[in-house]
């Protein structure tokens, strides 16, 4: 059973419209919380928001039976907060545990002694998915519009820039993740409930990681004598067999024990077994790449090759930064409006910019139908996409890459067409400021789990945008109050 807040409030417990902020605190916190406040608090929001809220129900869960859940208010909470202040969960549990006023946002008393453990936070959190997030993203962005006084039948004007999420990876090899695929073949055969002869893991991991230290360390010469040169290369190859022999050995032996404890249970394969067949996939894979590389000398193809074992959807990508040769992680677009708002954001797997111009826009386009406008890099350019994109917008700003025709000078010298330009450098501000809370590097596993991790930062983003053009209105009205204070003061001092 689970619900989406509290329908009874406690005797003690503080109302979420009544919670007050710092209004002169320049931290992220209050921001954020003001933008749920405001959620929250306006009913027609709230009643939006919490029916999209009531899709997140656990798999083969009932929503009436059984002990109550975390409510899903409090996830969307707990959420939001962790990606937009960059926490790892056990910040998050520290925080949500002390920190009062985050404590009357949950719906808890300032008597209440519950604490939150890690896993439940953990598995709740999760709940949330990438679908349920874009719908309550959509939500706030049409509430920040409403806010800030944008008329029905204003034009929004986008920008559209993509960026690299790191995912949390070390840098690859062939030789240090054939050692993760081994160590982890190890690891989780040993923990398979009727397995025997693994009494010496802790024994073998030690082996195999002398032996790849050894093939690590062992460097061709820059010494201008062959016989030398000849001598360090026998080396590095009696380095890397005899690791890989090791190796061999170890999944030779894995694969054996778990066929004779099917053999003598009689049951199905299960997910343990399975988990290991797939690492020992994987060290198979890079035993035969290491071999082709080092023994026969053979470049391997970029496409064959896999950059972490855990994050397997992890890609190799060079954007032409300055300093930076590569980043291990997937791209995300997004697109952006004039107020700062992300209209629509999209993980790209295996894509390059080109390929999903026309994607972004009409599918920000069904949400917001008066987007008119939107900028680009040269990235995104291709003849097809000028085409496609100048019949869903009243302007495409992109760019065209090389030599300018006389048809292409006159479009991108139009005073519309430099305007955009002009303005399209504020979405790597937002870039930036999605990086400096929680999206440069994913911390969460899976591709599901990174899907789900940018949507939260995203709507996290709007949400705290939506807090600040709150507290700049409260500002705005204090600041007038002790002008006026001020000159009713003046004015019967100067009367005196």
């Amino acid at each position: 059973m689970r619900q989406i807040e509290e329908k009874q409030m406690k005797l003690g417990e503080v109302d979420i419209s009544k919670i007050e902020f710092d209004i002169k605190s320049r931290d992220e916190i209050p921001e954020i919380l003001r933008g749920l406040q405001y959620i929250y608090c306006t009913p027609k929001i709230k009643e939006e928001v919490f029916k999209i809220l009531d899709e997140i129900v656990p798999k083969g869960k009932s929503k009436k039976n059984g002990r109550p859940g975390m409510e899903q208010w409090k996830i969307l909470v707990l959420g939001t907060l962790r990606l937009n202040c960059n926490w790892d969960y056990d910040k998050l549990r520290e925080i949500v545990n002390e920190h009062r006023t985050i404590r009357l946002m949950l719906q808890h008393i300032p008597e209440d002694e519950y604490r939150y453990p890690l896993q439940t936070l953990k598995e709740n959190v999760s709940l949330l998915t990438p679908e349920v997030l874009n719908k309550i993203n959509l939500v706030v962005v049409t509430a920040g519009h409403k806010l800030l006084g944008k008329k029905k039948e204003e034009s929004l004007n986008g920008r559209c820039d993509s960026y690299v999420v790191e995912t949390d990876v070390h840098y690859p090899t062939d030789i240090n993740l054939l050692f993760d695929a081994a160590g982890k073949v190890i690891e989780q055969t040993s923990a398979i409930e009727g397995i025997e002869g693994w009494r010496q893991k802790a024994h073998l991991k030690k082996k195999i990681k002398k032996l790849f230290r050894h093939a690590q360390n062992t460097k061709r010469s820059n010494s201008k004598n062959e016989t030398k040169k000849e001598e360090k290369e026998k080396k590095i190859i009696e380095a890397h067999l005899a690791y890989i022999h090791e190796v061999e050995q170890i999944l030779e032996k894995a694969e054996n024990s778990i066929s004779s404890m099917l053999g003598k249970s009689g049951s199905e394969k299960k997910e343990p077994v399975l988990d290991v067949e797939k690492y020992i996939a994987h060290a198979r894979r890079q035993i035969d790449q290491i071999r082709r590389r080092v023994i026969q000398g053979e470049v391997i193809p970029h496409d064959e090759k896999v950059f972490s074992i855990f994050e397997d959807y992890t890609e190799w990508i060079r954007k032409g930064k300055a300093g930076i040769t590569q980043e291990l992680g997937l791209k995300v677009c997004v697109l952006e409006d004039q107020y700062g708002f992300f209209l629509h954001h999209k993980t790209m797997k295996k894509q390059t910019d080109e390929e999903i111009a026309v994607e972004m826009v009409k599918t920000a386009k069904d949400n917001f139908p008066n987007l008119t406008s939107c900028s680009f890099d040269k990235g995104f350019y291709s003849p097809d996409n000028i085409v496609k994109l100048n019949e869903i917008l009243d302007l495409a700003a992109l760019p065209k890459k090389g030599r300018l025709s006389v048809k292409d000078s006159q479009r991108e010298n139009s005073e519309d067409f430099r305007h955009a330009r002009r303005k399209h450098s504020a979405v790597e501000s937002a870039i930036s400021a999605l990086e400096n809370h929680g999206l440069d590097r994913c911390l969460d596993l899976g591709i599901i789990g990174f899907e789900r991790y940018v949507a939260l930062a995203v709507i996290a983003r709007n949400l705290q945008i939506l807090g600040n053009i709150l507290k700049q209105k409260e500002l705005k009205t204090l600041r007038r109050r002790e002008k006026y204070n001020r000159t009713r003061s003046e004015k019967r001092r100067a009367a005196s």
